[in-house]
């Protein structure tokens, strides 16, 4: 069973310094913890690869408005791919996810082991005083965030050591262009294509040259509004599907978008402009609390499709069986949508984190991204995996799920040759070509890949592009069909030729570059710690409402304790002949609205708080024989 002692702490632990690289949005400026002094802190912990992450930071922002005179926030970004350490890649990840609060660029992890932090996202919180006062892994923390602050403004303003006045961010220049940050897009039957131009939180229609713009849909700010093509509000959208025409002229829209930030399903009719909402309820998805005992099935979700929720739909695909389906990177699955019943269900994933094969049912994603139809089969592009995936599909329901690419959540590269020991670096997209071989926007890589199914290798079409998110078979073109990408970091799409000839590039295969925890080989004592947030109270109503998942890379590491249980504690038995590898954690509690020692009202809200960690590990006599995480709520 969880502990359930504040996580306040009840004694005073002295912040460590803040040490990087550089800073952005300072102006110039280097900050140090004195510069902090006074002010509530919220140190974010962060890549900016990681879905969970982004989620975060859109927590923040009402909290970042609300104590705007009293609270900062310190983004600290600790990369987990090779690319993330690039500082201008960390520079247009902090101006595309408009990002209003400094940053610090910790690129070797020196303030990230300073602060503990064993998952993205970690969050710490420091009082006016320089202190430790919290320490929360995961998302979901917002209502418990808030609390704290009030009680350490009460606190620290008798103690006369808050002080109020304007933070140290400083704006960056805003970028001026056509499109900013577009992350998908799909060819019009007119010969146009349409432009998910993210950063501009709208689409634009773009002729076939590429420049010229023929219209825009969407205000253009940021939020959530239906309507026409002026006042329609999108929030970060991504991926496009275009209908059939015959279907399109029954439902009365053309195109179905991935308005991701804002957890819905989009409708666009291309001849009006028109903008409507097809699911979700705005309300980012997490699993039930009975869910929290169980793997999580697949089912239907029911037909009221806008009072469901979803969570942050990257990508859609419309399927010859009438559904579209759609990669749904917030929780790790794809989902699939029936645009005439609304009928919204779960395609393949238990939601878990993770690269396993097998049946839908049991498979494991990471964050997918991209999706592309051959035949009946659907391709992924799962993106924390660095893995090209796909799905057996058999008359519109999933049968298996099997991996082309891509071995595990801290594996990458750039490698071509043999499938199994060739490297992605978190793909976004992908595309099948004429001779029905995959094309993939390698984006961390900057590179467009393909791997060939008949012969189960990978080459390389094209390299030196800035962080691809998608790519197409534009046919448009006279001659052979060429590539179409959308090269989000210029800003841009662009024609790439098929070579005849494919480039064999091996730059090396790498695993994320953390540091590895030394374990003693034997008995090994797992521990999460959680507390109900305040107003809260865990939903004990089936039983015990906490559950640890466990496995190892590899498998053999432990010889005894892996799987799934109910409660926060668990012993293991690693492997003395393994000398190292990875445990993944995955540590779950439901808690509903209500005092702790009362009846949980009906109709009460609940809430699912869930963590997943991967921890690298290195077996050494002289290591730790236990290991202690928190996921914990704020009191």
């Amino acid at each position: 069973m969880s502990t359930s002692e504040s996580v306040r702490a009840n004694y005073k632990v002295r912040a460590s310094e803040l040490l990087g690289r550089n800073w952005l949005n300072t102006g110039g400026k280097q900050l140090d913890l004195d510069a902090l002094r006074g002010k509530i802190v919220i140190l974010d912990f962060w890549t900016f690869c990681c879905i969970n992450c982004l989620h975060v930071l859109d927590e923040l922002r009402p909290l970042e408005a609300k104590y705007s005179d009293v609270l900062v926030t310190v983004g600290v970004h600790s990369p987990k791919f090779e690319h993330e350490a690039d500082p201008d890649a960390l520079a247009a990840a902090v101006e595309r996810y408009e990002i209003h609060h400094p940053v610090l660029d910790d690129p070797e992890l020196v303030t990230w082991q300073a602060y503990g932090a064993r998952a993205w996202p970690t969050l710490v919180v420091l009082d006016p005083e320089g202190y430790i006062v919290a320490h929360l892994s995961g998302e979901g923390h917002a209502q418990g965030l808030g609390s704290l602050i009030e009680e350490l403004v009460a606190e620290h303003e008798a103690k006369g050591t808050l002080h109020r006045g304007n933070g140290p961010y400083v704006a960056p220049e805003a970028r001026e262009g056509d499109l900013r940050f577009p992350g998908k897009a799909i060819a019009l039957a007119n010969g146009n294509f349409l432009v998910g131009d993210s950063g501009h939180h709208r689409l634009v229609e773009l002729a076939g040259d590429l420049s010229t713009v023929v219209r825009t849909i969407g205000a253009g700010v940021k939020g959530y509004a239906d309507g026409d093509a002026d006042t329609a509000q999108f929030n970060e959208l991504q991926g496009l599907a275009a209908l059939p025409a015959e279907l399109a002229a029954e439902l009365g829209y053309d195109v179905v978008v991935a308005d991701t930030v804002n957890h819905r399903l989009r409708s666009v009719n291309l001849a009006t402009g028109q903008v409507g909402t097809l699911a979700g309820n705005g309300v980012q998805r997490l699993l039930d609390s009975e869910n929290a005992r169980q793997e999580v099935q697949l089912t239907e979700l029911g037909t009221d499709a806008l009072n469901i929720s979803l969570s942050s739909p990257w990508d859609v695909l419309y399927h010859p069986s009438g559904k579209i389906i759609v990669a749904m990177a917030g929780t790790h699955q794809i989902f699939a949508f029936d645009p005439r019943t609304s009928a919204v269900s779960v395609f393949a994933g238990t939601g878990l984190e993770g690269l396993a094969d097998g049946a839908p049912d049991q498979a494991w994603f990471a964050q997918s991204s991209g999706l592309a139809l051959d035949g009946e089969n659907v391709w992924i592009a799962d993106s924390e995996t660095s893995a090209l995936r796909w799905i057996e599909v058999e008359d519109g329901q999933a049968q298996s799920v099997h991996t082309a690419v891509g071995t595990g959540l801290f594996d990458f590269g750039f490698r071509d040759g043999d499938a199994e020991a060739a490297r992605l670096q978190h793909p976004l997209g992908v595309a099948v070509l004429p001779d029905h071989s995959i094309a993939i926007a390698d984006s961390y890589n900057g590179a467009v890949r393909r791997f060939d199914p008949a012969t189960k290798t990978v080459s390389t079409l094209a390299k030196g592009l800035k962080e691809p998110a998608d790519v197409l078979v534009d046919s448009s073109v006279d001659g052979d069909p060429v590539l179409l990408v959308v090269e989000t970091n210029t800003h841009q799409l662009v024609r790439i030729p098929i070579p005849a000839e494919a480039l064999v590039v091996d730059e090396g295969a790498s695993q994320t570059q953390r540091p590895k925890t030394r374990v003693q080989a034997g008995k090994h004592e797992i521990l999460v710690r959680f507390a109900a947030p305040k107003g809260q109270k865990l939903d004990d109503r089936w039983g015990d409402p906490t559950q640890l998942k466990i496995s190892a890379s590899p498998e053999e590491l432990i010889l005894d304790g892996a799987g799934t249980s109910v409660g926060l504690t668990r012993t293991l038995e690693l492997n003395p002949e393994v000398a190292d590898g990875v445990l993944h954690i995955t540590a779950r509690a439901a808690a509903c609205d209500g005092e702790p020692g009362g009846e949980i009202p009906d109709h009460a809200a609940c809430h699912l708080y869930q963590q997943d960690w991967g921890i690298p590990v290195v077996l050494d006599a002289g290591g730790e024989n236990e290991l202690l995480l928190d996921l914990r709520g704020v009191n």
